[in-house]
C-alpha cells in the first residue's frame, strides 16, 4: 500500500475515531454529572454498570475508538518532534494502541462482571 494511501486511511480513521470519541465523552461526563447529582455513590454507580450489556457495549467502544485514536497522534507528534519515522515508529504506535485497547477492554470487562478480568 502506497504511503500517501496509508495517510489518508490514518487521517480517517483518526477523524472517524474523534466523532466517536467527542459523543463517548459526552455521554460519559452526563451520566457521572446526573449519578453523582443524584446522590449515588461510587459504589452505587459500580452496581448498576455491573451486568449490563449496554454500558459493556458503550464502554467497548470507548475504548476502542481511544486505542485507534491515541496512537496515530501520538505517532504524528513524534514524528514531528524527533524525526523518528519509518516501520519501527508504525510498530510502536501500533504497539501502543493495542496495549490500549486490551487494558482498557480489561477494566471495561472487571467493571461489567464486578470482578478482575
Amino acid at each position: 500500500m502506497s504511503s500517501a494511501r496509508v495517510q489518508v486511511l490514518l487521517w480517517g480513521a483518526q477523524r472517524i475515531s474523534a466523532m466517536v470519541l467527542a459523543l463517548c465523552v459526552v455521554v460519559h461526563l452526563l451520566t457521572m454529572i446526573v449519578a453523582v447529582r443524584s446522590g449515588l455513590s461510587a459504589a452505587e454507580i459500580l452496581g448498576r454498570t455491573q451486568g449490563s450489556t449496554a454500558w459493556l457495549l458503550f464502554y467497548a467502544v470507548f475504548v476502542l475508538a481511544v486505542a485507534v485514536h491515541a496512537p496515530i497522534g501520538l505517532r504524528g507528534i513524534v514524528a514531528e518532534i524527533s524525526h523518528w519515522r519509518g516501520r519501527s515508529l508504525d510498530v510502536c504506535t501500533g504497539l501502543a494502541g493495542v496495549a490500549l485497547a486490551v487494558w482498557g477492554l480489561r477494566a471495561v470487562l472487571a467493571v461489567f462482571s464486578g470482578g478482575g478480568a
